[in-house]
């Protein structure tokens, strides 16, 4: 049934002239086309994949409490306790000199305490981060105020504080008790309110995303058909390829906004392309790739090659009589990923600017910022009569997670 489908598509296509409402049907009947597995486009069969659902988040990543054992956040904890220590010694009367001792005794006594918590809490996170907000902040909560009950009790049998009536101990350890529980209140909400202010930030950045690439999506769609419509009365079988091509990196321009994908897929996608434009441009068309030094597994922004490639089509080979050459040039160097689109530039065959196109680069720019930061940049250049866009961003590693910031 889907040989006789897109059999029906490009027959529907060569009608001796170009019939602009079969190719209206032909789009329409593309989208279906657009479930098919790349892997399975020789065999023209219509298996429809479902979509992936989204994998559930991992609750210990959506934990409020941070993972306390990192280095940084150990290093913050260290100095928060030393400046509460501080405070702590600072506050009490006025003496003639000032107690160095006291003053070890009582940071001995708070980074303890500090440490203890902050790797029972570490050890335990998985199950906290099961509980609800508010169960797993009262749980941290007993848990530090017990772990200074039992540190309290270690000075006072070893008599690290001098010795103490009995009211006096009571009032040690209610003392004790009342702090740890107000300083490690006041930490968790902290903790608390910048998760929440941090995933507030993620939505918002993902909304962002969201909306720049679906500026993209029917822009590229209709650049497409435009080059199939140039082959439907000349050359069908290369028209019903095209389709089949079509269908794959439509596909791709509905995934997930935000979607980082290696290096090699966003490569083969834009070979897609290119080959489509190549049934329409013929010899025209001629590219150089130059992106051997770039590994295969380098995450880059799904939808970011192709843009790039069409504008150079657009401006550099579609107004030349004789084409010309196309340069892809694509290095990873320090941590630095590096790409340059070139086409050549002549100022007699220039063509009005393309509102598409020019929205589609600034889409791009707008999204590199989204995901790296002001690191990322995007430029455009004329130089020996040609045209270079220039784009870099950090990827500080290859393994990173390929999700929405």
């Amino acid at each position: 049934m889907s040989r006789k489908l897109r059999r029906q598509v490009t027959h529907r296509f060569v009608v001796g002239r170009i019939d602009y409402a079969a190719i209206g049907a032909a789009a329409q009947a593309a989208l279906p086309l657009c479930s098919l597995h790349p892997d399975r486009a020789e065999t023209r069969s219509m298996q429809i994949t479902r979509p992936d659902r989204p994998r559930s988040a991992d609750p210990v990543d959506d934990f409020f409490v941070p993972e306390l054992c990192q280095p940084e956040a150990l290093l913050g904890l260290v100095l928060l306790a030393e400046l509460l220590v501080l405070v702590f010694v600072l506050a009490e009367p006025m003496q003639p000199g000032f107690n160095w001792m006291r003053l070890a005794l009582t940071s001995l006594f708070v980074q303890w305490v500090m440490l203890l918590s902050a790797g029972l809490t570490c050890q335990l996170r998985p199950l906290l981060a099961r509980l609800s907000p508010w169960a797993a902040g009262l749980a941290c909560c007993v848990m530090v105020v017990g772990l200074t009950l039992a540190c309290t009790a270690v000075a006072d049998i070893y008599q690290l504080g001098g010795p103490l009536t009995r009211a006096g101990e009571v009032n040690l350890y209610l003392r004790h008790a009342l702090i740890s529980l107000i300083m490690s209140g006041l930490l968790l909400r902290y903790f608390y309110l910048q998760s929440q202010w941090r995933r507030q930030e993620q939505a918002e950045l993902k909304a962002r995303i969201e909306s720049l690439q679906a500026r993209i999506r029917p822009h590229f769609l209709f650049n497409s058909l435009n080059s199939i419509a140039s082959l439907v009365a000349t050359d069908p079988g290369k028209a019903e390829q095209a389709v089949l091509d079509l269908s794959d990196l439509f596909r791709a321009s509905l995934a997930r906004p935000g979607t980082l994908v290696p290096w090699r897929d966003e490569l083969e996608l834009s070979r897609r392309y290119l080959s489509i434009e190549h049934y329409r441009l013929g010899e025209r068309l001629q590219v150089e790739w130059q992106v051997d030094g770039v590994p295969d597994d380098l995450l880059i922004p799904q939808l970011t090659l192709q843009p790039l490639l069409e504008n150079a089509l657009i401006h550099g080979i579609q107004p030349r009589i004789d084409g010309g050459m196309v340069s892809v040039t694509a290095n990873y160097v320090d941590g630095m990923f590096h790409l340059e689109v070139s086409n050549p530039f002549d100022d007699g065959a220039q063509t009005q600017p393309s509102r598409g196109t020019q929205q589609a680069l600034h889409n791009i720019d707008a999204r590199l910022t989204a995901l790296f930061g002001p690191a990322a940049s995007l430029s455009v250049k004329r130089y020996n009569a040609r045209y270079y866009t220039c784009l870099r961003y950090p990827c500080a590693t290859q393994k990173q997670e390929a999700r929405s910031i």
